[in-house]
């Protein structure tokens, strides 16, 4: 088994064979990739060595005190905490092959083509059609809220391909291509003036059977695989004490001393208390994911992660007063990733809003939590039986 010291020794040689100084970065990061330092708990020749997943952190801290070049994780997230797994678990070695690499190394960049206009919270009421077509699959329909379909290489898609089903099992899951000529992109604005967001048209796409992951029909439970390793790469990323958002407010509270108050000093103590116990439990999530994959406990981080940033980012305009009411920049930007450090504070409060609703919303996973983690009696759900097809929309 490849322990710590061994994967140094695999650092070392990494570094001495392509010096991070004189070698081009994407050329570093596919080395990287071919040496099975990625992700080492992947397997041998697909980014890994079959290794511990504890032990990424031990090559990372190698890498960095070297001055390696990352893989801009923040830009190809999706791709990363969303896309890989799914492929891994479910694409066949034709399909990881071809993936995996560009992906980890960020030439390609990914999306995800899940939720509908009519489809969001029940996203298994989806009505995207996939049909069958000899060795194709010819897509119709329209997807909703899609991040990064704007620079986004390629997607990962749910269709419906059995109307005849109940809505959970008429479900395909297919890697679809955002280059052809079918697929159009329109952003959305959103409140914070940017298009972050985008909806996107699918009109008679066509998608090879080799790249459908799972079975005909098995999607839903394909799919079970990207959202929950979603949700903890949304509400479980590893940050610092005081990083994220109570860093920006705790900094604010520092520097200026004319604005505070009692009052809000006791909210600043409740909201840093909250954001180092989620950073905690983050930290202790990701210990459990050594030994699998992640399950329904990330949906209670993500739901945190939520409510978190809203009451601090709330509270952060309403320390800074007058000031707080001020917004820089409302122009029409398309973004290639979100920056929820680095703007004022009335961005980041505008901004927040949309955590309650991105990677599942607070409802659905609330539902999540009580029936996945507490044990609590399911609600009633009158239509899992019932043909897509029949239900009222």
């Amino acid at each position: 088994m490849t322990d710590a010291e061994e994967l140094r020794s695999r650092v070392r040689q990494l570094l001495a064979e392509h010096p991070p100084a004189t070698t081009d970065r994407t050329d570093f990061l596919k080395a990287r990739f071919d040496a099975g330092l990625a992700w080492v708990h992947y397997p041998v020749g697909l980014g890994g060595l079959d290794a511990p997943r504890a032990l990424q952190a031990v090559v990372d801290a190698e890498l960095a005190a070297a001055g390696a070049p990352d893989n801009d994780p923040r830009r190809i997230g999706i791709g990363l905490g969303m896309a890989a797994p799914t492929l891994l678990a479910y694409g066949s070695e034709e399909v990881k092959s071809r993936f995996l690499r560009p992906l980890w190394v960020g030439e390609e960049v990914w999306c995800q083509l899940f939720s509908e206009p009519g489809a969001g919270s029940d996203l298994a009421a989806l009505g995207t059609r996939a049909v069958r077509d000899g060795e194709d699959w010819v897509i119709d329909g329209q997807k909703v809220w899609t991040s990064s379909a704007h620079i986004a290489r390629w997607a990962i898609l749910i269709a419906r391909t059995d109307p005849d089903a109940p809505k959970h099992r008429g479900i395909t899951y297919f890697v679809c291509d955002m280059t052809d000529p079918g697929v159009e992109v329109r952003p959305l604005r959103q409140i914070t003036g940017e298009a972050e967001f985008n909806e996107v048209f699918l009109t008679g796409v066509r998608i090879p059977d080799a790249h459908r992951l799972g079975e005909v029909g098995d999607g839903w439970r394909v799919a079970q695989t990207t959202l929950m390793n979603e949700r903890v790469s949304i509400g479980g990323a590893r940050i610092p004490r005081e990083g994220g958002m109570i860093g920006k407010l705790a900094t604010t509270w520092r520097e200026r001393p004319e604005l505070r108050t009692h009052e809000l000093h006791r909210r600043l103590l409740d909201l840093w208390v909250d954001a180092e116990v989620a950073r905690l439990t983050g930290e202790r999530l990701r210990q459990q994911l050594v030994a699998g994959q992640p399950g329904p406990e990330g949906s209670a981080m993500k739901l945190g992660f939520a409510r978190l940033n809203q009451a601090i980012s709330g509270l952060e305009v309403e320390l800074l007063g007058d000031e707080g009411l001020l917004y820089g920049e409302w122009e029409m930007r398309r973004p290639e990733l979100v920056d929820f450090t680095g703007r004022d504070a009335g961005y980041r409060y505008l901004r927040s809003k949309g955590n309650s609703i991105e990677g599942g919303t607070s409802e659905v996973l609330l539902n999540i939590v009580a029936e996945r983690v507490l044990g609590l009696p399911p609600e009633p759900r009158n239509d899992k039986d019932v043909a897509w097809k029949d239900l009222a929309r």
